[in-house]
């Protein structure tokens, strides 16, 4: 007598529920397979986070690493992280970044825009910071 091998009735309401899974898994998967358009952007591409991470760099760079005697009696502090939705940086009184802020260069996330306040604003300091941010918003990391 020849014994055939069996299957076991428990293994195939299994492979039924495996089956199952893998089909509602896979339909569930393709529906995450969007992308979002992108949104319009501002020059370069960039808008809020990104503008002002370059415009810190360039401010950093053309304002306080090159030495400019304009700035020289100030410091940058930036405060790009911001839950408000408005990533900024500061000029404050050089080594005080605690102190209150002198000009305020503030962006908003998804804009281009970007705003210049503070007592400093109609100095020397402030017209060259207003000149020079228009000029990186467009594009452009020269320093003047």
């Amino acid at each position: 007598m020849t014994t055939h091998p069996r299957t076991t009735p428990l293994l195939r309401p299994a492979s039924r529920v495996t089956s199952a899974l893998f089909v509602a898994t896979a339909t569930l998967l393709a529906g995450c397979g969007t992308v979002p358009e992108p949104s319009a952007t501002s020059p370069g591409g960039q808008t809020g986070l990104d503008l002002m991470e370059r415009l810190t760099l360039n401010a950093d760079r053309c304002w306080f690493r090159s030495g400019d005697p304009v700035f020289e009696s100030y410091g940058l502090a930036p405060e790009l992280s911001s839950f408000s939705g408005r990533p900024r940086f500061l000029i404050v009184p050089e080594g005080k970044p605690e102190e209150r802020p002198l000009l305020v260069i503030e962006g908003r996330t998804g804009s281009s825009d970007v705003s210049i306040y503070g007592p400093l604003t109609g100095s020397q300091a402030g017209d060259k910071a207003a000149a020079d941010i228009d000029r990186w918003r467009t594009g452009s990391d020269d320093c003047a």
